[in-house]
């Protein structure tokens, strides 16, 4: 039997993150970058865009108050999103600087 091989066309739909708190990290995904918060709830909340049912899902679960020791761990290391044009990204850029956060690293996905 040959090895299952995922489609070309593949797209991934949506992202669920555990956060340890809520209300800073809708700050950073709402106010940032722009997504519309569609369900907000004491432990979770769903954003998207273009009226999606989620793109990004937040969750205190397990982490709520956590804090980071900065030591490396399994775990998710990193997500893309890819905007339309280069001009929307510049835009996303600049909005992510002006707000006080800095960029650790930067890809290019559009290859």
């Amino acid at each position: 039997m040959s090895a299952y091989r995922a489609p070309s066309g593949l797209r991934i739909g949506h992202i669920h993150l555990h956060v340890s708190n809520l209300k800073r990290s809708l700050a950073f995904y709402r106010d940032v970058l722009g997504f519309d918060v569609n369900v907000e709830l004491p432990q979770m909340a769903f954003l998207s865009v273009d009226g999606y049912h989620h793109h990004i899902g937040l969750n205190t679960w397990s982490t709520a108050g956590v804090r980071s020791d900065h030591r490396p761990r399994p775990g998710l290391y990193h997500f893309a999103l890819n905007y339309p044009e280069r001009r929307d990204l510049a835009r996303a850029v600049r909005q992510v600087l002006a707000s006080g956060h800095a960029l650790q690293s930067a890809s290019d996905h559009t290859s």
